[in-house]
């Protein structure tokens, strides 16, 4: 199974969602694209909060200085970004990939996040509540359904809001795969805590 995490918007706690269902699938983790953030990049992030031995940590297939869209990370370090070079890893287990930002963040000049997803990637979207995150939410889940793209479910991220949680579900007949709860910090216990929760619908994808 391949897992595709992406956002509603930047922020959202994608790293947060991708270290919980690693750990919950013990399953590999690629970002193929990493801006700014070298010495702490979401693959550091993810190798600290998981505990298990079976996951492998694939490299990046760009890994940029600047902390900013990928397009310009990528123009500041006089390349471009070139989707014949990200080669999806070779993997044994479940690959868990994490996107950048949300799915229009530009890649380059005609290319986005939502070109990364491959017909064989399930979706999961983080969705985070703030005035606004419904619109961003649905906006979201109608692009990808428009391009045919297999969408598993939603995770929701932060202060519960039913409202806004039960009319998202319900305008897009999606599944919630599980709900993360505004925490103090995150750690390994932490993570092992929601993966144990998160484990049976995820297994059921």
């Amino acid at each position: 199974m391949k897992l595709f995490i992406t956002g509603i918007g930047t922020d959202v706690g994608k790293t947060i969602v991708s270290a919980i269902i690693t750990e919950a699938l013990e399953a590999d983790y690629w970002k193929p694209i990493q801006a700014g953030d070298l010495e702490q990049s979401d693959s550091h992030k993810i190798k600290a909060y998981i505990s298990n031995s079976k996951t492998i940590l694939h490299p990046n297939s760009y890994a940029l200085n600047t902390p900013a869209s990928p397009h310009l990370a990528a123009k500041i370090d006089g390349i471009s970004i070139d989707l014949n070079g990200i080669k999806e890893p070779i993997a044994k287990n479940h690959l868990v990939i994490e996107g950048a930002g949300g799915i229009f963040v530009p890649l380059n000049k005609t290319a986005c996040v939502v070109d990364l997803i491959r017909v064989d990637y399930k979706v999961i979207l983080v969705s985070r509540h703030y005035l606004g995150s419904i619109n961003h939410t649905l906006l979201t889940v109608e692009a990808l359904q428009n391009r045919k793209i297999n969408i598993a479910g939603i995770v929701f991220n932060g202060g519960a809001n039913e409202e806004s949680e039960s009319i998202i579900l319900s305008k897009t007949g999606l599944k919630c795969i599980g709900r993360i709860k505004e925490e103090p910090y995150f750690d390994k216990n932490v993570i092992l805590e929601y993966a144990a929760i998160f484990r049976e619908n995820l297994l059921g994808l």
